[in-house]
């Protein structure tokens, strides 16, 4: 692999220009593509095989007239202080304001909250339900700005009016105040690791290219695929958090190369054969982990995976074709000015001159105290983790939302006016064999579910047409994401169950709450399978890359630990409410479904990124001669700082998404920055070389038979010294010819 990409990377420097027009014809093509593509939609989540799923799906074909309507809107009216919304002035403002909106452009109806009954027992919240022809993607603005008029003139006449339902709902966009502070953080760290304005110009760069790119396509393929905007924004968070990681590896490998007295492309050619090898197999890992969500069967979960895996496979893609190509561009300039010929230094880094930086003086602390530091680590993060055992799962809806937004204030007047569970009524679906006898078979569900404790009512059945199937609706006492709202689902199936054996009915409870509670169960129960393919996989690739048996145990148990500490982290957040208000978390509630596969697959790559890029270091000194304990110093030495700088960057970047509105965004970007922070300066800093310290030559050990059969992968270039000469003035970079070097004069 290594002599393969050493090819590339000098291929890419000598044919910089085609590289580079090659790249830049790709993004315009994506971001026209972009430009060009009809907005997606939202789509709710779905889960093939559960019973709420056939239920919905024996829905749309019992009830096809269900699915012709559109988005839906709901104007929940508040009377003041002291009055009611019966009284005269009032109801004629309600009534007032929902008239102007039946029969309007885009408006199937607006029912007469009075007529309908959705007046609160106390007499002081009312509300309308508005019906649209159309989807929420296609209503227009006169059609969105005529509901909020509406709202508007009811508010005028003293009422409290808020607006609920999937009319205002909308995707959510990227950029803002902190995902912008997320990246500047970055682009600082980049100066201060590379101490060169264009080397971190040139991270950056590629790292906006290849997100952009990605951004592009997802966009453009929204509505052929379904794609949402979590699927852009997972996009865009992965693919420029490794983006600019995976450019900072090449880039410090290329200037180390460059500083030994090599020519620039043949240091390109090294880079991209070693660091490059590396970025390969790290962006590999991420990929098969994201891609593995697949076998969950959320079909939003698999469109996140792939959408996540196609931004690193272009981040890995660019890291091995634009960035070299970009060296040879920038030339002399992408190294810092201490490491530039005529500085009196060596190398352009910092810590290779004078005295031992603090990355070897860090390693030569944790070798003086292995065990301490292991100790410490192990309690720390232990302790960090204990919240997760009380992880409870979930799906966000209105109740997550900022206090802000009016779907959150319509959520919770409904919830005062008609009881926490109006928000999340449950459908019981009851399919006859015989239409001659739904009717018995539903009287029967009805007394049976009425008398299931936690039920506050219970609406009249409605038949299909064909008669033979009938739908009614429970509503529960208890809020949507509550326990007893579990608890009450499983019950209402228990004793309908009886219903099914006396009848011979099919009788199922569906709606969006028992959907979600279905999704939540189903990722509870994926999770441990998930979790054990996803080590053996990190145990199996780490054994090929570093030949070694205890290696990659100790990397996959580190790995279980930082995964652990930030599920603590999320439940103590989004459960407890621990800095919640610092961190502008609205609601605290079960921690979304979605979340812990989601963080495992995306954690389990980035953390075998550090794995890789420290510990082939470490085996490249090792496997030369050094000492265990000297092994892990040139690893802290060459590339400690590399990988801290990588790490900060990712925290950041993951860190400026919390600002967003979206409850998966922020859970994701929180959850990650956690992991990342834990994996890299706990795990890789201080668990792994206590670890190595302890176990000395074991550490490398490889029984004879594994090593006979396992593939060499030569991750660490070593085939480079037998297909290409080292480094050094006047080498001969290839055969018959020699590498063009940039003029003396060049900056």
């Amino acid at each position: 692999m290594a002599t393969f990409l050493y090819r590339i990377g000098r291929w890419a420097f000598r044919r910089r220009r085609l590289v580079g027009g090659l790249w830049l014809g790709a993004l315009v093509l994506a971001v026209a593509a972009a430009a060009l593509a009809p907005a997606g939609e939202e789509e709710d989540l779905s889960m093939p095989g559960t019973e709420s799923q056939k239920a919905f799906d024996l829905l749309d074909e019992r009830f096809p007239e269900s699915n012709s309507q559109g988005a839906e809107a709901r104007l929940v009216f508040r009377a003041p202080d002291g009055q009611r919304v019966t009284a005269g002035k009032n109801r004629a403002a309600v009534e007032d304001t929902v008239g102007s909106l039946d029969g309007s452009d885009q408006v199937s109806s607006a029912s007469d909250p009075y007529a309908s009954g959705a007046v609160s027992e106390d007499g002081t919240i009312a509300y309308s339900t508005v019906t649209y022809a159309v989807d929420a993607a296609d209503l227009t603005g006169p059609t969105k700005s005529a509901l909020e008029s509406a709202a508007s003139r009811a508010r005028d006449a003293g009422l409290t009016v808020e607006i609920g339902g999937s009319a205002l709902d909308a995707e959510e966009e990227p950029g803002g105040t902190t995902e912008i502070i997320g990246v500047a953080v970055a682009a600082v760290v980049l100066i201060l690791a590379l101490g060169s304005l264009v080397a971190a110009g040139l991270s950056l760069l590629t790292a906006l290219v290849g997100v952009a790119i990605a951004f592009g396509l997802v966009s453009a393929l929204a509505v052929p695929l379904g794609l949402t905007s979590t699927v852009a924004i997972l996009a865009l968070m992965l693919g420029l958090a490794v983006g600019i990681d995976y450019a900072l590896f090449i880039t410090s490998r290329f200037r180390d190369e460059w500083a030994r007295g090599g020519e620039p492309e043949e240091a390109a050619g090294r880079a991209v054969g070693t660091a490059g090898s590396a970025v390969v197999f790290a962006g590999a890992t991420v990929f098969i982990a994201l891609v593995g969500l697949s076998v969950v069967g959320i079909p939003e979960l698999t469109k996140m995976g792939l959408g996540g895996a196609g931004a690193v496979a272009l981040a890995v893609l660019v890291a091995l074709t634009l960035v070299p190509a970009l060296f040879g561009f920038s030339g002399r300039r992408v190294l810092s000015r201490a490491g530039r010929p005529g500085s009196g230094h060596a190398s352009p880094l910092p810590t290779a001159a004078g005295r031992p930086g603090l990355g070897a003086r860090w390693a030569r602390f944790v070798l003086r105290r292995p065990g301490a530091v292991l100790l410490t680590a192990v309690l720390g993060l232990g302790a960090v983790a204990l919240p997760a055992l009380s992880l409870e799962l979930g799906l966000p809806g209105d109740e997550s939302k900022s206090v802000e937004t009016t779907q959150r204030r319509a959520y919770d007047l409904l919830s005062e006016g008609f009881g926490p569970g109006f928000n999340g009524p449950l459908t019981v679906v009851v399919d006859t064999p015989d239409s001659k006898d739904t009717r018995t078979a539903t009287d029967l569900v009805v007394k049976t579910v009425r008398g299931v404790d936690g039920v506050a009512s219970v609406g009249d059945p409605v038949l299909s047409r064909t008669g033979d199937t009938a739908v009614l609706t429970a509503v529960p006492r208890t809020a949507p994401t509550s326990g007893e709202t579990k608890e009450l689902v499983q019950a209402i199936r228990d004793a309908v169950s009886a219903v099914e054996a006396r009848t011979g009915a099919t009788v199922v409870v569906t709606g969006t709450t028992a959907l979600n509670i279905d999704i939540s169960e189903a990722m509870s129960d994926a999770l441990i399978p998930y979790l054990t393919v996803v080590i053996g996989l990190a145990v199996l690739l780490l054994t090929v890359v570093f030949r070694s048996l205890l290696v990659p145990v100790k990397a996959a148990l580190g790995f279980l630990l930082s995964v652990g500490a930030a599920f603590g982290v999320l439940v103590a957040v989004f459960q407890w409410g621990w800095a919640a208000d610092l961190l502008g978390i609205e609601q605290t509630g079960p921690v979304m479904s979605l979340m812990p596969i989601l963080i495992i697959g995306i954690v389990f790559g980035l953390a075998m990124d550090y794995e890789v890029f420290l510990l082939t270091r470490m085996r490249e000194a090792y496997v030369h001669g050094a000492s265990p304990g000297e092994a892990v110093v040139s690893g802290f030495r060459h590339s400690g700082r590399v990988v801290a700088a990588a790490a900060i960057i990712m925290i950041s970047v993951f860190g400026g998404f919390v600002g967003m509105s979206s409850p998966t965004i922020q859970t994701m970007g929180i959850g990650l920055a956690a992991a990342v922070a834990f994996d890299a300066f706990v795990v890789r800093m201080a668990l792994a070389p206590a670890v190595l310290a302890l176990l000395g030559h074991r550490a490398w050990w490889l029984p004879r038979i594994l090593d006979r059969v396992l593939p060499n992968v030569d991750i660490e270039g070593e085939a480079l010294s037998r297909h290409a000469p080292a480094s050094g003035p006047g080498a001969v970079t290839g055969p018959g010819a020699a590498a063009p070097q940039f003029p003396v004069g060049r900056r």
